[in-house]
């Protein structure tokens, strides 16, 4: 057993006292060195435009299910995808269909390549 121990180090201990107490410990903010996110929206309705563009803004990419949208109103679905573009090409930024369920949205300085051939 030593021998092994040698290899993989010795197993650190665990001080439970310490770790119960820290338990109700507010956690870190594991975001909070982040200069942009990637964020999941469901697009639902025209109030979500809105919500993309704002975040666009602010720098983030955004992953759009548009699955739930495109069953029940394609139509619906063709005119919010209309004015996010419109939205999103005024900030300088880029949208791409990736799936048949999902679009990618990404802020002015990324860029999509459309293209597989463009690398």
């Amino acid at each position: 057993m030593a021998f092994m121990e040698k290899l993989i180090g010795k197993k650190e201990e665990i001080d439970i006292e310490d770790f119960l107490n820290n338990l109700d410990k507010e956690p870190e903010d594991p975001y909070e060195d982040a200069d942009a996110f990637v964020k999941p929206i469901s697009l639902q309705t025209d109030a979500d435009v809105k919500t993309v563009i704002d975040e666009a803004k602010k720098g983030n990419i955004l992953l759009l299910n548009i699955s739930d949208l495109s069953k029940r109103n394609a139509i619906k679905l063709r005119d919010i995808i209309n004015s996010i573009r419109s939205g999103i090409e005024s900030i300088d930024g880029d949208i791409a269909r990736i799936s048949q369920d999902r679009v990618i949205v990404t802020p002015s300085k990324v860029k999509i390549i459309k293209r597989r051939d463009a690398q």
